[in-house]
């Protein structure tokens, strides 16, 4: 199957759509295509808040169009879907914007077109609901009138090294010759190489295992952290020292947020229960990251009390909002239940993460989020993301912003142990 010479539509323009329609924007003929009026508005002046795609590479991409009008995808003959996947509120997957675009697609889509979802699904959800969605509103039958691929979006936010250009691209087909059409579709944009797997089924289950393997990791490092606080130990110099031997993992604790990590297991755990298999692992280490903002807070508020400063009515800094260093991602950022259970305990809440949108972090957490550093000194300050701002600080910046006494819990270990009064 010939795919060089086909119009391609990228649906989603988010962190993962838009370096993929300016990737493939240079050389060939592609519509980016996205609901959000703002948003497409923004990458027509060459903006991108989510700071994936510069406004000179869009621009090197001129054969890159973007639009929120699906009429203008009816002369495509590829489509790749790169929406978002969430969870919803008892943690399971909301396929709502996957079944949109499915349906989306399956009223503009033409005979013989080639469908590639990159969004994170459970195995089998791309045959299971997408081809029968696409079905019913082309008129089309899957594998004789469209063809589907899937090819997981494997995007670090933030991440200015491993690149969709550098990271080996899993791709697959629905049939052997769409396999390797996608495949060799891939590999005219990914130098790094591709990686073809035997089934759409196979390429599924290979993303949702590599975050649910890196959010167990995570979990171990949080729960001997908690061990270890018990025990008055410093994890840091625990890892340090175990990680002399030369087969010992480096991971470290953290809070586990973002659009992958804390929310992927939860699509394989769905699969398995369908399937009468109750996961027992992956799930308790879900139980362990889904608490450690909490921990945090409680914590704070433990460290407080000791010095005789009352929560009620304290001023506390949260320093960072986004899921992970110096990116603008909000999404299912954990920092959102420090902030939650703080004000629970009615302590006032000042955030400041220089990277993200104010107002977009008062929409998420109730709190607006400051740019500039706070000229005030606070009761409380939470080290909650490694910035690059917040380790510019250095010592005595940072205990500038705390009152004397005052507590400061680093959760990052950005700064010495001497100068903290707890950490993760």
């Amino acid at each position: 199957m010939d795919l060089a010479s086909r119009k391609i539509a990228i649906i989603g323009l988010g962190y993962v759509g838009l370096p993929l329609a300016v990737a493939f924007g240079v050389t060939r003929h592609v519509v980016g295509f996205d609901i959000n009026q703002p948003r497409v508005d923004a990458l027509k002046r060459g903006d991108d808040h989510t700071l994936e795609a510069s406004s000179d590479e869009i621009s090197a991409a001129s054969r890159l169009t973007f639009t929120t009008d699906k009429a203008d995808l009816r002369d495509c003959g590829i489509f790749i879907v790169t929406v978002p996947t969430p969870i919803d509120r008892a943690n399971r997957p909301d396929l709502k914007p996957l079944i949109m675009a499915s349906t989306l697609v399956g009223e503009v889509i033409s005979p013989g077109a080639v469908v590639i979802f990159e969004s994170t699904v459970y195995p089998g959800c791309t045959e299971e609901v997408c081809a029968p969605l696409i079905e019913k509103h082309s008129g089309l039958r899957y594998n004789e009138g469209f063809f589907l691929g899937y090819s997981p979006e494997r995007i670090n936010p933030g991440d200015r090294e491993h690149r969709l250009q550098t990271i080996v691209k899993v791709t697959s087909g629905s049939t052997p010759e769409a396999a390797k059409g996608i495949d060799a579709l891939y590999a005219s944009i990914v130098p790094a190489g591709t990686h073809r797997t035997s089934s759409i089924a196979v390429a599924e289950a290979a993303k949702v295992i590599e975050n649910t393997q890196r959010d167990l990791n995570i979990a171990l490092m949080n729960e001997l952290s908690l061990i270890f606080g018990k025990l008055g130990i410093d994890t840091s110099e625990v890892l340090e020292a175990a990680g002399t031997k030369w087969n010992f993992l480096r991971f470290t604790p953290g809070l586990v947020g973002g659009h992958c990590i804390g929310v992927d297991p939860y699509y394989l755990t769905h699969k398995a229960q369908e399937l009468g298999y109750h996961p027992e692992v992956i799930l308790a280490g879900r139980r362990i990251n889904d608490g450690m903002g909490q921990h945090a807070a409680d914590q704070t508020a433990r460290l407080m009390m000791r010095k005789g400063i009352p929560v009620v009515g304290s001023r506390i800094l949260v320093m960072g909002a986004a899921f992970k260093e110096n990116c603008p991602d909000l999404r299912n950022s954990k920092v959102a239940d420090i902030v939650a259970q703080l004000k629970e305990y009615n302590a006032g809440i000042d955030i400041w993460d220089p990277w993200v949108d104010a107002q977009e972090c008062a929409r998420a957490f109730g709190v607006a989020s400051m740019k500039d550093i706070p000229d005030q000194r606070y009761d409380g300050v939470i080290v909650a993301v490694g910035h690059r701002q917040f380790r510019a600080l250095g010592v005595d910046g940072l205990q500038a912003l705390c009152k004397t006494p005052g507590v400061i819990y680093d959760i990052k270990g950005l700064f010495p142990r001497h100068v903290t009064d707890g950490r993760f």
